[in-house]
């Protein structure tokens, strides 16, 4: 089917569920964040998507340095035993930074979708190609 046949869904709404960017029932994903090679109910094939390290990012900046500066400031202000980060510190870095993972990265690849966000090239016309480049 031609991408005429299915309504524009937003990327929030299809990519935190973990579902296809087009149809907005298949799923997203396989495992925990490995990529479907295609839905399952549409045949849209998730070749396009690329988030590569984008969720990583989101997560370590908006939430994994949070919870280090948590560990840090409680050594800091208390210096505890260490049996006292593994079951403060540890958990909450694992809980604040593991889940969002999965949502994040499928907002990002059906924002890809949603935008139709390729890799970067340059376009040049056909003066522009014939035409000699100065020297620097």
């Amino acid at each position: 089917m031609s991408s005429a046949h299915w309504p524009p869904l937003s990327p929030l709404q299809t990519g935190l569920r973990g579902r296809c960017p087009r149809c907005g029932q298949g799923h997203l994903f396989n495992g925990f964040l490995t990529l479907r090679p295609s839905c399952e109910v549409c045949g849209l094939d998730y070749g396009f998507a690329d988030p590569a390290d984008g969720p990583a990012f989101f997560v370590m900046m908006f939430v994994c340095i949070p919870a280090v500066i948590f560990g840090l400031w409680l050594e800091m202000a208390y210096e505890p035993p260490v049996w006292v980060h593994f079951i403060t510190t540890l958990p909450l870095i694992l809980l604040s930074c593991i889940p969002p993972l999965r949502p994040l990265k499928g907002w990002l690849v059906a924002s890809q979708f949603f935008y139709k966000a390729e890799e970067g090239q340059r376009v040049t016309t056909k003066d522009e190609a014939a035409a000699p480049r100065p020297l620097p």
